[in-house]
């Protein structure tokens, strides 16, 4: 089963949708091997300090449905900055400031350095098979 980067992407927020509303502010990680989204999930301070000092009446309510809903598809569409790399991490920064959503991506792209010594002795022993011959 074959499924785009996008699609995971998308799956995957709409699984932290209900975490996401009521936050004003965090970090949505997304570690991806092989194109694949493995682990997921959110960094944030549960409780705003400025809540604290604020009534509760006025405190922020953070991101509604539909702050969510665009952050998801701004999320996606983000992604077609990425450019070929299949291994790395991807962090979406979100804040809600007055009531406008901002968002900052990261892409971290990861290679290891044990494939590419196995690929390249790999191909040094097809050399050595065919001289022999």
């Amino acid at each position: 089963m074959d499924v785009p980067l996008a699609r995971q992407v998308d799956l995957a927020m709409q699984q932290m949708e209900e975490e996401l509303k009521g936050l004003s502010a965090g970090t949505i990680v997304l570690q991806v091997r092989n194109d694949t989204v493995g682990k997921f999930g959110i960094r944030h301070l549960p409780v705003d300090i400025a809540e604290k000092k604020a009534p509760p009446e006025s405190a922020a309510a953070g991101l509604s449905a539909d702050q969510v809903k665009t952050l998801r598809k701004m999320a996606v569409d983000a992604l077609a900055r990425k450019r070929s790399w299949t291994h790395g991490e991807v962090t979406y920064d979100f804040v809600l400031r007055q009531g406008k959503l901002y968002l900052s991506v990261t892409f971290e792209s990861n290679y290891n350095m044990a494939n590419l010594l196995f690929r390249l002795n790999a191909k040094r022993r097809d050399w050595r098979d065919i001289s022999n011959e």
